[in-house]
């Protein structure tokens, strides 16, 4: 039987659509060692809150004041305790607080092999529509702990995948998406193993 103490929670923050917070959910849904607790948005509308209510896992949408000036989300996070924090296409920036109380614990996903095509407005299309404007013959993805400067912290691992002559920004997704699916939930699943 497991105590409390044995099983890993995590708590994955989402803006959109959520595939890679569904595929995550997916890869640990079997598992009595780790759970994933909360969900939380900044969008209202996003469709990863609707996904974490049907897989009976606790939706939060939050806005800016509760992220950035009451503390409401911390106070949330610190009550949780959870073993890590997942962004999983979280757009906004995570404030001092938080990554201070959690110092270690916050891992970021980057659709580009960063240091490359990083920074504040680099997200989704923008990055892939770089990566061919520069004609780059490779591209992927960087799985990194967050710190206070966008894609700045340290990274963990990075996957990449080669950018053909004739690609385009749906085809380069594509590729970026599958390598996502396939590796952030082993990393997620390396990093809680390695805490024990």
């Amino acid at each position: 039987m497991n105590s409390p103490k044995t099983t890993k929670k995590i708590i994955i923050f989402a803006s959109g659509q959520g595939s890679n917070a569904k595929n995550i959910i997916h890869y640990f849904r079997d598992r009595n060692d780790v759970e994933i607790s909360h969900v939380l948005s900044n969008n209202i509308k996003a469709n990863v809150l609707k996904m974490a209510h049907d897989h009976e896992i606790n939706a939060l949408h939050f806005d800016r004041s509760a992220l950035y000036n009451s503390n409401e989300v911390l106070h949330i996070l610190k009550d949780t305790d959870p073993d890590l924090i997942v962004l999983a296409g979280f757009l906004w920036i995570m404030p001092t607080e938080i990554i201070q109380e959690f110092e270690n614990k916050i891992i970021n996903i980057h659709p580009a092999l960063l240091p490359k095509y990083g920074g504040k407005g680099m997200y989704g299309n923008y990055v892939h529509q770089a990566v061919l404007e520069n004609k780059e013959k490779e591209s992927g993805i960087t799985i990194h702990f967050v710190n206070e400067k966008y894609d700045e912290g340290k990274t963990i691992s990075q996957f990449s995948t080669e950018v053909a002559p004739n690609e385009t920004i749906e085809s380069l997704k594509e590729k970026i998406h599958q390598l996502e699916h396939k590796h952030f939930p082993e990393v997620i699943d390396q990093l809680l193993s390695a805490e024990k």
